[in-house]
């Protein structure tokens, strides 16, 4: 199984939250699961982190790709087809990040895990 981190997911796994259900844990954590997270999630903590949303993410800001590689994640670059595919997309949700992960996981055929419930209306299966 593949599966895209949504950037909360993220969030929740490098600091041990409780906020993440011990069935997605069970999903990131097993051993033929591929978690891949995307560069809009870098993008998303790094900004929110600068406009003072997320104080304690300096260490994962300082260290993003140290992370990724200690937890065996795999970096999902954007690429100019991701970007189209975001841009095109129908539909009410106005969230840049989670439009840009839509389209990811759309594209890439990855099941995203997240509590956000706004991934149903796109297609995408979403796992929690």
């Amino acid at each position: 199984m593949s599966l895209l981190l949504d950037t909360h997911a993220v969030l929740w796994w490098s600091t041990d939250d409780s906020a993440l259900p011990v069935s997605a844990r069970k999903y990131i954590a097993h051993y033929s699961t591929s978690i891949f997270v995307s560069a809009a999630s870098a993008w998303e903590v790094a900004t929110k982190f600068r406009l003072g949303r997320l104080p304690g993410a300096a260490d994962l800001v300082a260290d993003f790709g140290g992370f990724l590689s200690r937890q065996n994640f795999q970096e999902l670059p954007i690429s100019a087809a991701h970007g189209i595919r975001a841009g095109s997309l129908l539909g009410p949700h106005r969230d840049p990040f989670d439009r840009m992960l839509i389209a990811q996981a759309q594209a890439e055929n990855l099941a995203i895990v997240s509590n956000d419930f706004i991934f149903d209306h796109y297609g995408v299966r979403r796992l929690w």
